[in-house]
């Protein structure tokens, strides 16, 4: 058997790797995996290391409370793949932590794979750098990175469908047709995504659901669904209730965006699920003060936080970030689309064009995998 660490840090990591785990597994049953995930990845056959959840932050100010589990979960990892005898890693996002341990890896004669590249575009571009020395392969999943990466030194570089693509395949091949309908101003279907994580949840939901209240005393036919994950307390949702049509879980998400018109979404990877099927989306974002003071400040980030916006490059769905993440703008963003034919149409044509730019690149990953593995 041969061993292969695989690091996950978050449940999108594992949604990740069921693009290509199961493939490769078919491939090399040789292989034993072990490392950082969650029930997901156990399913398929790994050992477990750590878990997921003691892993997965979101923003500086949550990293920076778990720097010292970080360190050492850094050093028994390296510790740990060197007395396996480990020869390949596969690390999955989770870009802060992981470039670290690619570099360590490396150094100590470790094959690293990295699935979806750190965000370099956007911040610190000098990672590019950091990869292209260290890493065997890299993943990109956006339709510019492949030419960003390259531009900057990286020429190990396969491009792959984002993970989303791949795993609704089924549900895109059934996108409905979404012209403008009276229907919106009677009966429309809202769909409510407050993210996956407490720091999403407890800031951004009871702004939804007010949102919610402000639009059915307008449209009191409204039809609202809310997707809720199992992993949190169920209490944080408590301001939902009596407010919502439908509760759906994460898993029945795909399907059910087939079914809604428009939707309030937490900023993350979920506002490029609600892209790819046609859904018009507001984008919210809410988080410490510490968090906005290093990306206003030091970063001076300033582009699109949606991967829709930026892959359209456009501002096809309103952000509100912040203290901009208001009742009053968010519910006139939603009406905005219900209300105006010609806005609505302009922008379900552009979501339109989505799915065929994120489509491209190697599909078979689990078989380059298994053929190049110790």
């Amino acid at each position: 058997m041969a061993d292969v660490l695989i690091v996950a840090g978050e449940p999108s990591g594992e949604e990740h790797a069921l693009t290509f785990i199961p493939r490769l597994r078919a491939l090399r049953p040789d292989l034993k995996f072990w490392g950082v995930g969650g029930e997901v990845l156990q399913k398929e056959g790994m050992e477990l290391r750590y878990h997921l959840k003691d892993f997965s932050s979101m923003g500086f100010s949550e990293v920076v409370g778990k720097i010292s589990f970080y360190k050492k979960a850094l050093k028994d990892l390296v510790d740990e793949a060197v007395k396996r005898g480990t020869r390949d890693a596969i690390l999955i996002d989770f870009q802060d932590f992981n470039l670290r341990l690619a570099q360590r890896l490396a150094k100590r004669g470790i094959r690293v794979w990295y699935y979806v590249a750190p965000q370099a575009w956007a911040w610190r571009p000098w990672r590019a750098t950091t990869l292209a020395n260290t890493v065997h392969r890299l993943f990109t999943i956006l339709p510019f990175e492949e030419q960003w990466f390259s531009e900057r030194g990286v020429k190990q570089l396969t491009a792959v469908p984002h993970p989303l693509v791949t795993n609704w395949a089924e549900p895109l091949q059934h996108l409905p047709q979404r012209p403008w309908s009276e229907r919106l101003l009677k009966n429309p279907r809202l769909m409510v995504l407050p993210g996956s994580r407490r720091s999403e949840v407890q800031p951004l939901l009871p702004i939804f659901i007010q949102t919610v209240k402000a639009l059915k005393e307008i449209i009191p036919g409204m039809y609202v669904t809310l997707s809720r994950v199992p992993h949190l307390d169920p209490k944080l949702y408590d301001c939902a209730q009596g407010h919502v049509d439908h509760w759906i879980t994460p898993e029945e998400l795909p399907a059910e965006l087939l079914k809604v018109d428009t939707a309030l979404a937490a900023s993350g990877t979920v506002t490029l699920g609600t892209g790819l099927m046609g859904v018009p989306t507001v984008v919210a974002y809410q988080s410490s003060l510490i968090n906005e003071f290093i990306i206003r400040k030091l970063i001076r980030y300033t582009k699109a936080v949606s991967l829709t916006n930026l892959v359209l490059e456009g501002e096809i769905f309103p952000e509100f970030l912040q203290q901009q993440a208001q009742v009053p703008l968010l519910k006139q963003s939603v009406l905005s689309w219900w209300q105006d034919p010609t806005h609505w149409n302009a922008t379900t044509d552009a979501l339109a064009k989505l799915p065929k730019m994120m489509a491209g690149g190697e599909r078979d990953v689990g078989s380059m995998m298994a053929k190049e593995m110790a």
